[in-house]
């Protein structure tokens, strides 16, 4: 808790402490609306040096000045949704009482978990009774053929279970997308903390993808002198297994999008202004302009034949999108008609990272 209240020695500790065990947000404010004292999840919501802000600068809402005024004249019962303008939506309630010494007590509520749960569930129980239609009256149709006995035909009953099968791999690719998907989508307003190398995870990725490449000869070039800057070591606040499945996705689409024979190029380097730049990049059909807006869409597809043929449930850039803006990066698409295509991913670095 920031210092800077009115009261003696003892009630300053007391309150601090109790400040400080809280999980939720608390800021105390004058009268005039400059902040005197903020707790430790109150600066991580809304930055440091809260302390002699003006509360209607941190919390930009057009009632929140207005709240502040019935709070000192005495009003009870005050409170506000208050969703701020980010790119990862958060939503807030905020709740106002003013103390026996002037001051008014801001109590600041992430709710932020419980909406996108609410969010995903609903999200979930519509894209399953929606996507998931398809696939299974199809196994059915085949399944009921089957059982009357009219397919006697020993290479008609082989290509029969082999559909089935390809319905059944498709379905489970779905649900497990859809899970990776809603997981990602409640706990996106979370930023990790955990410090990772990004090189040696492309690096990883890279080794594993070798194999799929080379079914189409193709080859995945790492490149890491981009603008003349060699890394050394580039270091994020990410999830491994996240940021594992977001390299895992766009490289695996460059295999899958790209023409036999080429090379799929993946640049790292740094932008000089705090952020390392993984570039992916395929030669292939490309996607006309008109559809690169839309590819992070769920289940948006330019060609949806062409997806379903090579296994593509429509999820995975939805997936990559939504694990980038919980790291807190930007993810960038450019397409040139039977050139090149180029998926960009810029992460912040942390501050302790150096190039050579």
């Amino acid at each position: 808790m920031r210092a800077g209240m009115p009261q003696d020695k003892d009630a300053q500790v007391q309150i601090k402490q109790i400040a400080e065990m809280l999980d939720d947000g608390l800021i105390l404010v004058q009268p005039d609306g400059a902040i005197t004292a903020a707790n430790a999840s109150a600066v991580k919501h809304f930055g440091e040096d809260l302390v002699g802000k003006s509360i209607v600068d941190v919390i930009k809402h057009p009632d929140i000045k207005d709240l502040l005024v019935k709070a000192v004249a005495g009003k009870t019962n005050l409170e506000l949704k208050y969703e701020p303008s980010e790119v990862v939506q958060r939503e807030f309630r905020l709740r106002l009482n003013r103390l026996a010494d002037g001051l008014v007590a801001l109590l600041i509520l992430d709710m932020t978990l419980q909406r996108n749960m609410e969010k995903v569930q609903r999200d979930f129980v519509a894209n399953v009774s929606h996507e998931l239609r398809s696939p299974l009256t199809s196994l059915a149709g085949f399944v009921e053929t089957m059982l009357s006995g009219e397919v006697s035909d020993p290479e008609m009953r082989t290509r029969f279970l082999k559909i089935m099968d390809e319905e059944a791999k498709r379905m489970s690719r779905l649900v497990d997308d859809l899970l990776s998907l809603s997981r990602v989508e409640v706990e996106e307003h979370i930023v990790p903390e955990t410090a990772l190398q990004i090189v040696e995870l492309v690096q990883s990725v890279k080794r594993s993808l070798e194999g799929q490449a080379d079914r189409k000869k193709m080859r995945i070039m790492l490149r890491q002198d981009e603008c003349g800057v060699v890394l050394s070591s580039a270091i994020i606040a990410g999830n491994q297994d996240e940021i594992t499945e977001v390299f895992v996705n766009l490289i695996e689409n460059a295999i899958k999008y790209g023409f036999e024979n080429s090379d799929i190029i993946v640049s790292i380097y740094n932008d000089g202004q705090g952020m390392v730049k993984i570039d992916v990049i395929n030669e292939g059909e490309g996607v006309e302009e008109q559809h690169l807006t839309r590819l992070t869409e769920r289940f948006y597809r330019v060609d949806k034949a062409r997806s379903r043929q090579i296994g593509g449930t429509g999820l995975g850039l939805a997936i990559v999108k939504h694990i980038v803006n919980r790291h807190r990066g930007t993810l960038t698409i450019e397409s040139k008609l039977n050139q090149t295509t180029k998926f960009s991913v810029n992460f912040p670095l942390l501050p302790s990272v150096t190039f050579s």
